[in-house]
């Protein structure tokens, strides 16, 4: 099955010349999606593709009614301040669309003096949450990581009997997630007896972690009762965006029997203001990376289509700078790096087994896939795997050391596709910053 189409050539060129720039993340192959507003204004934010530098005003363009059919009716869904709108069409509108605006944009377009006047630097506007997310769900589908952190606590049986048939997950918070820039205090709570059976402790998480993953917006859902079939699951995709679940390790260590994840994870977590689709993504297509020996999926969760074309090959990083690194003009520390085909469980099969009961997923629902890890040293996805549990420091080139976050760190997050000749195509970047505690209070 092929998904690519003239989108994708490599040779198309803009008549915005930044987005022809090698490595811009953003080229006419790319166009993102996201809401932004002029900075210095109190103005609604509105949709917008990226397109090198600049973003074009997806509302204003729709005023002047420049497409037909499906990319009108797409076009018409951005008069709107989140994305929630387009994202609740079907992939028919969001494909029609790509195609209008990326013949729109390319080289000898007709419409170049129509959109000029509606192009904004983006040095000069904030970009905002891309959707409203009513829902949040939270994935572990990394058998590296899930194997790293299990051997730090069963070492000989790293793996739970569940972990190679089912994608594990957990419901978040919502109401917590923020846009790259977003800063929180340091989350505050119960830890674990020093003694058992003694009286447990109590204040500011002394082992804050950050966590590698892709989120997965939703677009249009399916209703309750009714299942997602895995051969339609990817049509329930609007997109993707990079995404820290931010980890308190203490917290978690103590409340996360016998019900999981609770206070440790939901005091905040970050996401990229970009909406990546599966359009921009199709040429980085690829095999998951099953093991061979390991068990096949159940039926509900196999298919040849997904066994063949299911992943795909998105790089990551993570850096790090502190308010030392800051002051000192260092250039942020890389931590590791990985990659989003060594997942265990594709986007589809992560749908099909959310929908599986009859749960119903609905426009703007957001899927994480948990600490994407690789299996090698350097490919962690997290400091509790990196330094093994807080056992052995990372030492930082400006000469401070970490176990785990302190205040003031800031962690970035980045995503992008790369292929021989191919442009590269950015997923955008996601940064958050520590904050002290708030302990007036206590």
């Amino acid at each position: 099955m092929s998904f690519l189409n003239e989108t994708h050539d490599p040779s198309l060129q803009s008549w915005i010349e930044s987005a022809n720039l090698p490595d811009n993340g953003f080229p006419v192959q790319n166009l993102p999606f996201g809401v932004f507003r002029p900075t210095g204004t109190t103005e609604g934010f509105r949709p917008c593709v990226g397109i090198g530098d600049k973003v074009l005003d997806l509302a204003a363009l729709s005023s002047t009614n420049p497409f037909q059919a499906e990319a009108a009716e797409a076009l018409a869904a951005c008069m709107s301040t989140t994305l929630n709108r387009l994202m609740a069409l079907t992939p028919a509108h969001w494909s029609a669309l790509r195609l209008a605006l990326s013949r729109a944009l390319r080289k000898g377009s007709d419409l170049q003096k129509l959109i000029e006047p509606l192009l904004y630097n983006q040095a000069s506007i904030d970009l905002g949450l891309p959707a409203t997310i009513s829902d949040y769900t939270d994935f572990y589908i990394s058998i590296h990581h899930a194997t790293a952190v299990g051997r730090q606590f069963r070492p000989d049986n790293p793996l739970l009997p569940n972990y190679k048939w089912i994608p594990i997950g957990y419901h978040g918070r919502a109401s917590t997630i923020g846009v790259s820039g977003q800063t929180f205090p340091r989350p505050i709570g119960q830890t674990r007896p020093v003694t058992e059976g003694g009286q447990p402790g109590f204040g500011p998480s002394t082992r804050l972690d950050y966590e590698l993953e892709l989120g997965i917006f939703i677009g249009q859902g399916n209703e309750a009762g009714k299942r997602v079939p895995l051969r339609q699951a990817e049509s329930c995709v609007f997109g993707f965006c990079v995404l820290n679940d931010w980890s308190a390790r203490d917290l978690q260590a103590w409340e996360y029997q016998p019900l999981g994840p609770f206070l440790a994870k939901n005091f905040a977590s970050t996401i990229s203001p970009w909406v990546i689709t599966l359009d921009a993504l199709a040429p980085f297509r690829t095999a998951p990376a099953r093991p061979t020996g390991d068990p096949q999926p159940l039926p509900y969760l196999d298919s040849v289509g997904n066994r063949e074309y299911g992943a795909f090959e998105v790089e990551l990083e993570v850096l790090l700078s502190t308010r030392l690194s800051r002051e000192q003009e260092q250039a942020p520390f890389m931590l590791a790096r990985s990659n989003f085909r060594d997942a265990y469980w594709t986007a589809a099969q992560l749908v099909a087994h959310h929908t599986v009961n009859g749960c119903s997923l609905r426009p703007g629902d957001l899927l994480g896939t948990g600490t994407l890890s690789g299996p090698h040293a350097g490919q962690e996805g997290s400091l509790l795997e990196t330094t093994q549990g807080g056992k052995k420091p990372v030492q930082l080139p400006w000469g401070e050391e970490r176990t785990f976050l302190q205040d003031h760190d800031e962690v970035t997050l980045k995503a992008f596709c790369r292929k021989p000749g191919y442009p590269m195509i950015s997923l955008g970047a996601c940064s958050g910053r520590v904050l002290p505690a708030l302990i007036d209070d206590l």
